[in-house]
């Protein structure tokens, strides 16, 4: 049998580090799972998904963003249904981040520390994508 896939969304969230100025990436830590993801989570029915990962986001992290490159979808089981994650590279421009229900912390992390910290091996290939030389990352 073939289920529907759960439709969701987010974004590898980077800055650029506000005392170097090098590059930093933001992760999330949801108590509820006690992991270390990117800011995702599922779709609004007929939501686009670039703006569900914005979205998203804002409510995980209390940041704004600006939209890049999209990154690699990922595709996995999640309680026994497959799930689609349509991911983006997104600047952070403004905010601040508050505790909430879903996400208890944040970090912002160089890319290899980033990378150390995420709890899905999955989730490392979305930064290595971030990384790679094809213009993913605004250079402005």
């Amino acid at each position: 049998m073939n289920a529907t896939p759960i439709q969701a969304a987010g974004c590898v969230l980077w800055r650029r580090s506000p005392l170097a100025g090098d590059l930093e990436i933001c992760l999330v830590h949801r108590p509820k799972y006690d992991d270390w993801s990117h800011p995702k989570g599922k779709l609004k029915r007929g939501e686009d998904p670039v703006v569900g990962a914005l979205r998203e986001v804002a409510e995980e992290t209390g940041y704004t963003a600006v939209p890049g490159d999209e990154l690699p979808t990922m595709r996995y089981s999640a309680g026994g249904r497959p799930k689609e994650v349509r991911y983006w590279a997104a600047q952070a421009v403004s905010g601040r981040f508050a505790p909430n229900a879903e996400v208890d912390r944040v970090l912002w992390l160089a890319p290899a520390a980033a990378r150390d910290r995420l709890s899905q091996p999955r989730d490392r290939d979305l930064v290595d994508a971030l990384l790679r030389p094809s213009g993913h990352l605004r250079r402005d």
